[in-house]
């Protein structure tokens, strides 16, 4: 038995795996990639693929064994995780129905509050005695091979590897029937890219993220992107731009995969706030497409019924993407938005779901965001834009940083050189800019944030609070909104 000593170490271990920030100096490049037109040529550092084969060999896992998890596969640059959950609600709903699949694995990453939330079973994280018992047998396993790691020939995983290695261990240790991978970044050098074959692959909607590693254009993400396809496995994306689009084709067809470019659903519900985003619409058709060619593939033909999708669509959750959380009088819309491709949707969704102005209703923003790899500012351009588009004007805005409480060291000191406060005195000023009217608050925690709108909140009758900027900000929020238990941490 694993007991809170062995947990806490696991979690010494784990956290020691961590690279302080990503390489910027060391290029790797395939032959192949350097002709491409549009590869990438200044792929930073080691990539992560590299060594996941070997490691999955160490950990007793052959290529058969990761095989029979039929394996689903998603990418893209905003909808993973929710198109991940999606798929795994309508698979739950039609196995509950017909008895396959009963047993469904999903990977996927940040976590919000805690680090399990990113190996589930059946809608919950593995328990973390299971956590650590997995853990402790790939750790063992990979430490008894006793070669010297280095950063030119790793020898043992970094952390997101070390994660996605625990995920593959655990799944086929559970026999689970279907498991559900979303990628770290990118595609075709991912960590999760040792799959060779998966069920089906999928992509989700393509902007310009993570552009030092996968950039500098739209084009150069989706070459990375569609390296997830594989020979005869089925592939789908949602619609893309026409450049991106023929990219992926081109690469479906170099890869021997016949590529579909999924539409909106026209029969899905058209009240249900789980899908009162165009995105969220679009997310969710993709993960129908995803289901109904898993169980034509697996499950002798059997189809994805009217009520799988109903049911599908009414169990969906996903913490922090979309996220309601109703605490007296205030509602609480949390979405880790963290581009400027997703945080103008949280703005669409936050203005579809709220009341119109209203004197006794007070509508409150809290937003944080710090990274050398975004233009913050931008960001908050964005988001008042689409809030001024829709009808809000926030009453009060509060600008944080990603501290949780008081008694926290700073998380991120510096972005770039720049204080964190200095980022908060940053975006105040902008939003003084654009909209004159606005109370604006800074607090040094999420917490103080928190509490900030729950005492304007107290002076109304009530209050709505959007949430967004960041995933460090919102699974602060949900933390202190919604605390884990002592069995959740």
């Amino acid at each position: 038995m694993y007991g809170k000593e062995s947990y806490h170490n696991e979690t010494q271990l784990r956290e020691a795996r961590k690279r302080p920030a990503r390489p910027k100096d060391t290029a790797f490049a395939t032959p192949q990639e350097a002709t491409s037109p549009v590869s990438n040529q200044a792929l930073r550092g080691v990539p992560s693929l590299v060594g996941m084969k070997e490691w999955l060999q160490l950990i007793g896992h052959s290529d058969r064994d990761i095989d029979n998890l039929n394996i689903i596969h998603i990418t893209g640059t905003k909808g993973k995780g929710s198109t991940c959950a999606f798929t795994r609600s309508f698979l739950l709903a039609h196995g509950l129905r017909t008895g396959f699949p009963s047993k469904i694995g999903l990977y996927t990453s940040p976590h919000l509050q805690f680090i399990r939330e990113r190996i589930q079973i059946n809608e919950k994280p593995i328990s973390e005695e299971l956590f650590t018992k997995y853990f402790f047998e790939v750790w063992d396993s990979l430490a008894s091979n006793g070669q010297r790691d280095t950063v030119e020939n790793p020898r043992q995983p970094r952390y997101l590897q070390l994660l996605a290695l625990l995920a593959f261990h655990t799944f086929v240790r559970e026999k689970v029937q279907a498991a559900i991978f979303e990628t770290h970044h990118g595609g075709e050098y991912d960590a999760t890219n040792v799959i060779q074959r998966p069920v089906a692959a999928g992509i989700t909607s393509l902007g310009m993220d993570h552009i030092t590693q996968l950039g500098p254009t739209v084009e150069n993400i989706a070459w990375h992107k569609a390296g997830i396809f594989k020979r005869g496995a089925l592939a789908f994306s949602v619609p893309q731009e026409p450049v991106p689009s023929e990219v992926m084709r081109n690469r479906a067809a170099e890869k021997g995969s016949v590529l579909e470019f999924v539409p909106v659903n026209d029969s899905l519900p058209v009240n249900d706030k789980a899908l009162s985003v165009p995105v969220q619409r679009l997310n969710c058709s993709l993960a129908i497409r995803l289901a109904r060619a898993f169980l034509q593939v697996k499950a002798l033909g059997q189809e994805l019924s009217a009520d799988d999708i109903i049911n599908g669509v009414k169990n969906f959750s996903w913490a922090g993407r979309f996220q309601i959380i109703v605490d007296g009088h205030s509602q609480w819309f949390l979405d880790g938005a963290h581009n400027t491709l997703s945080i103008g949707q949280a703005a669409v969704w936050f203005a579809r779901n709220t009341n119109p102005p209203n004197e006794k209703i007070l509508r409150v923003l809290i937003f944080s965001h710090f990274s050398a790899e975004r233009d913050s500012m931008e960001l908050l351009k964005c988001l008042a834009r689409s809030l001024f588009e829709n009808g809000v004007r926030p009453d009060h805005v509060i600008f944080t940083t990603y501290d949780e409480r008081e008694d926290e060291s700073n998380k991120t000191l510096k972005v770039s050189g720049t204080p964190l406060p200095d980022f908060c005195a940053m975006h105040s000023s902008l939003w003084k800019d654009l909209n004159p009217e606005s109370q604006i608050s800074i607090e040094p925690t999420i917490e103080r944030a928190i509490k900030r709108a729950k005492q304007l909140s107290a002076q109304k009758d009530g209050s709505q609070v959007l949430v967004t900027g960041s995933l460090h900000l919102v699974g602060g929020a949900v933390n202190l909104l919604r605390p884990c238990t002592p069995s959740q941490s």
